[in-house]
């Protein structure tokens, strides 16, 4: 019964979300927090899946007027966990197919986030050069999933490097965004599904960096990345 309730609050609130979310997009089409304020929505959710979400902002994050902000991808339940802790002035980058899911890819694109189409190298580069411009700009961030897909379960798939090339090209840091494990942790015919930590962690400068440094930093974040969540994991199974 309890899963036949969420699914039905669920459907109701993905219609209702989107269109009063298109509604508020396309009435403040100059804002840069159109995404900022569906991230404050789409976070409440979290409880709705018995989730309690705790979220961390390193104090120098806090400070940064713009930046490339990369998380780790998990499953569907990442846009109710990493919403808690998403800055203002940022729209994230994500793949093209997402236009295509019924409700959600329209919010989606008249939210005012990039599509980009990672199948093809040569046009993904290209729209990074673009996103880049676009950063110069207008100052707005942007917000990565450096895996590309989502990895259920699968453990940490691999970077790819086109977060860090833009955040080289547009001269602004880095900035980390680690999820504790939600792989198989919700039920939803069970009431509480514990607890979820997510984590904004300090920002990785790019200052003085080349295109040629790409790959270190690439490997220097995820490997904060990696002990983050460690770290975040044993806290939660401590509790």
């Amino acid at each position: 019964m309890l899963f036949l309730i969420r699914i039905f609050l669920l459907c109701w609130l993905i219609i209702g979300v989107t269109l009063g979310g298109i509604i508020m997009c396309l009435c403040t089409l100059t804002s840069k927090d159109r995404v900022y304020r569906l991230g404050k929505v789409f976070s409440k959710v979290a409880a709705l899946f018995g989730l309690s979400v705790e979220g961390r902002v390193a104090p120098e994050a806090e400070v940064v007027p713009q930046a490339v902000y990369v998380a780790n991808h998990q499953n569907n339940f990442d846009l109710f966990t990493a919403a808690v802790v998403f800055p203002r002035g940022t729209v994230t980058v994500g793949k093209t197919s997402l236009r295509w899911i019924p409700f959600f890819g329209a919010l989606y694109w008249a939210s005012g986030n990039i599509l980009i189409n990672r199948n093809n190298s040569k046009k993904a580069i290209k729209t990074i050069d673009q996103v880049v411009a676009s950063m110069k700009s207008t100052g707005l961030s942007i917000w990565m999933f450096p895996e590309g897909s989502r990895s259920r379960g699968r453990g940490w798939l691999p970077f790819k490097r086109g977060a860090f090339h833009a955040a080289v090209q547009a001269g602004v840091p880095i900035i980390p965004v680690v999820c504790s494990n939600t792989h198989e942790q919700v039920k939803l015919n069970r009431w509480h599904n514990g607890k979820v930590i997510v984590e904004m962690l300090p920002p990785i400068s790019t200052a003085g960096l080349k295109e040629t440094d790409v790959v270190k930093l690439m490997k220097q974040c995820e490997s904060q990345m990696h002990e983050t969540k460690a770290r975040l994991d044993e806290e939660l199974a401590k509790r």
